[in-house]
């Protein structure tokens, strides 16, 4: 069967732990469910666990496409989502990360740990020096990243980053606002797919 292209490719970087409040699963099942009703694609990590897990079951059960791309270690310890539309499998983190950033159309990161934090503060980097003009987004699920976004301006204040790289951030508390904003600004529809009309 011919599948269209997808509509949009989305990054996502969460945890490969779920949390402990249940409102972070929920947040990352709206979340692929949100890619997959708009016949967009998710690009992750390619894990299996937490998260990462629930945001790619979410795509696929809602019609989406999943590219997942996980470093050969990760794969070993069998942490590999093998349900995936696309798995690949690379040599470094380095190289997922790179792969990753040019799957995608916009970035978002939701609740999720050290990881998490270390993918998004590259992909808004890559953005502030130029190697990419893509969105970059933090879903704000519960005031999550309240304390994150204080010391960025904190960072400011106190002379070590300009406001205009704040300002490269989108943040929204919830999907329904967050994700429509990302993608249109990458010049991207988010219109339903024709079968969820």
């Amino acid at each position: 069967m011919n599948r269209m292209p997808p509509a949009f490719s989305l990054c996502v970087y969460c945890g490969s732990r779920h949390g402990n409040d249940p409102v972070f699963t929920e947040v990352a099942q709206e979340v692929g469910h949100w890619i997959g009703e708009h016949a967009g694609q998710l690009v992750y990590g390619g894990g299996r666990n937490g998260l990462m897990g629930e945001v790619a079951q979410a795509t696929l059960a809602a019609g989406g496409s999943v590219v997942g791309i996980i470093p050969k270690a990760l794969q070993e310890r069998e942490w590999a989502h093998d349900g995936c539309s696309e798995l690949h499998v690379v040599e470094t983190m380095h190289e997922r990360k790179r792969m990753m950033m040019e799957r995608a159309d916009a970035f978002v990161a939701l609740p999720g740990g050290i990881g998490t934090f270390e993918e998004f503060f590259e992909v808004w980097t890559w953005r502030q020096l130029g190697y990419h003009n893509k969105p970059v987004g933090l879903l704000n699920t519960q005031g999550y990243y309240d304390n994150l976004l204080d010391f960025t301006r904190q960072s400011t204040s106190a002379g070590f980053m300009g406001e205009w790289q704040n300002e490269l951030i989108r943040s929204a508390p919830t999907a329904s606002e967050l994700l429509p904003l990302l993608i249109n600004e990458a010049g991207l529809s988010t219109a339903p797919r024709a079968d969820q009309l």
